[in-house]
């Protein structure tokens, strides 16, 4: 297996060095780029495993970016991990419509950082090593061993955080999760995610799953189940 490549679309020089610096023990290949448009010119000759994208770029700023990016196809479930330095829950929100995984809120912690993205890392692998190929609930299906889910034959074109959510779901049918389990099955405990954020995934894996997206009900004052079969 070959190093793992994080591609860093960064502007500020001195965040840069820092990374450098923090993840020098981590193995990773990093590529630097300062603008949206050059992290954009790199994902066409490179294949990256995660990308750290700042918000708050020059010129085509990192929401549009993270947009161009989820409509490349082969390019629609690699992690993504937001930062910001504005840490407003209406950005944050927006981004992870858009199919962000995660986010962090400068200044933070380089030590936090690299936990966030071994968290994404991991959540890959694990769910290419699962024994169980395809799981299926209804006209819902997903492939574990192509990472691809289906709607019937429509190919549902999801995030990686859409994906485990829909994986879970449909491993655990008719069992009430509050948004606090679900953060946790998800991340890990003691994950610094607000109930927010899990409200805005759910609601987008939804709209993708069109009529089926019913199959996700809300149960007030607790949390979600999914409807099985």
């Amino acid at each position: 297996m070959g190093r793992t490549v994080i591609l860093i679309i960064e502007d500020d020089l001195e965040i840069q060095d820092m990374l450098v610096f923090a993840f020098a023990t981590e193995g990773w290949k990093l590529i630097m780029t300062k603008s949206g448009e050059e992290g954009l010119d790199v994902l066409k000759s490179i294949t990256v495993d995660c990308i750290l994208l700042d918000i708050m770029l020059p010129k085509m700023d990192g929401l549009k970016v993270l947009k161009k990016i989820r409509a490349i196809d082969n390019l629609k479930n690699v992690p993504i991990i937001l930062t910001t330095a504005k840490g407003e829950e209406l950005d944050i929100v927006i981004g992870l419509e858009l199919g962000a995984d995660d986010y962090v809120v400068k200044p933070y912690s380089p030590k936090v950082l690299i936990a966030r993205i071994r968290t994404v890392l991991r959540r890959l692998e694990e769910a290419k090593e699962i024994v169980l190929d395809v799981i299926e609930q209804g006209s819902l299906k997903i492939d574990l061993l192509r990472h691809t889910a289906f709607d019937g034959d429509k190919v549902l074109e999801l995030s990686a955080t859409e994906f485990a959510l829909l994986q879970y779901f449909l491993s655990h049918p008719d069992r009430v999760f509050s948004r606090n389990q679900l953060i946790t099955a998800l991340h890990g405990g003691d994950y610094p995610v607000t109930e927010r954020s899990i409200d805005v995934q759910i609601l987008a894996l939804r709209k993708k799953l069109g009529e089926s997206g019913n199959l996700i009900e809300t149960i007030r004052g607790i949390g979600y189940r999914f409807k099985g079969s």
